[in-house]
């Protein structure tokens, strides 16, 4: 073996040594995909998670992922600093919820609302379903607590992730019932928000004529059975946004979907 061949393998080796050595000191970044409801994590000072790169990533999916970003939020966020929210790019629209079954009032709602709107973010509210209270009292929960539409940007949002102890029959004419009351009370047909396992073993073909929200907390968009209007992907439940103590769910827009497609009516133009 010559001087200059011996050289050349010695460099070879030395470059696969430090090729494997820096992949074993970078971490695979994961991320869970909860079956059920997840509660956001207490206030606090959260570790930063490393942001998911979508566009250097391999996703495998006959999706397109837009730009545009969006939020929810409830009491669990605590006192929001609307005007910082404003500025940060995760949220150029948010969901704020309002109800949930039959007598639960968000304590924050009216204020989160007030907020979002007087900051130029686009809002919107949403209610949690129960599928064992009666559809008529969780309609005048939702409507007394949402009397007037015109204090809205986008349409609302029903949050559907279980059917309880009720046959899946009877829970699908109920969300059914719930969802056309909302539409003849405000006059427009809302979102459905729900995980992705939930929605391929229970809404999948039942509510084509819907927009949906989907919920899967990974780097790849879900996989879903049928054909449903997939116009948001909420992605991440561990978000950072100025303004928000603690974590917030981030979401998506999907294909060809975008603001226009949630906003109301008689709703004004984006403001952002």
């Amino acid at each position: 073996m010559g001087l200059r061949t011996a050289l050349l393998l010695t460099l070879t080796l030395l470059s696969a040594t430090l090729h494997a050595d820096k992949r074993e000191r970078t971490p695979a970044y994961i991320l869970s995909e909860p079956d059920e409801y997840i509660e956001p994590l207490p206030q606090g000072a959260p570790h930063r998670s490393p942001e998911v790169s979508f566009t250097q990533r391999n996703i495998i999916s006959r999706h397109r992922l837009s730009n545009r970003r969006g939020i929810d939020v409830s009491h669990y966020q605590g006192s929001i600093n609307w005007r910082n929210v404003a500025i940060d790019e995760h949220a150029s629209y948010v969901y704020i919820k309002a109800t949930e079954s039959s007598s639960l009032v968000d304590n924050m709602y009216r204020q989160n609302l007030r907020g979002a709107r007087a900051a130029g973010i686009p809002a919107g509210t949403y209610h949690f379903f129960s599928p064992t209270t009666s559809v008529t009292t969780q309609l005048l929960n939702l409507t007394s607590a949402m009397p007037d539409l015109r204090e809205q940007d986008l349409i609302p949002m029903v949050d559907v992730e279980t059917h309880g102890k009720t046959p899946v029959a009877e829970f699908r004419q109920r969300l059914r019932q719930f969802l056309r009351g909302i539409e003849e009370r405000y006059g427009v047909r809302p979102i459905i928000y729900t995980g992705a396992n939930f929605f391929n073993k229970y809404l999948a073909g039942y509510f084509d004529d819907y927009l949906f929200m989907i919920a899967k907390y990974a780097d790849t968009l879900p996989d879903l059975n049928g054909n449903p209007k997939f116009a948001i992907w909420q992605y991440s439940s561990h978000g950072q946004v100025a303004g928000i103590r603690g974590y917030v769910d981030l979401s998506r827009f999907v294909d060809n979907y975008d603001l226009r497609d949630i906003m109301l009516p008689s709703a004004a133009s984006p403001r952002r």
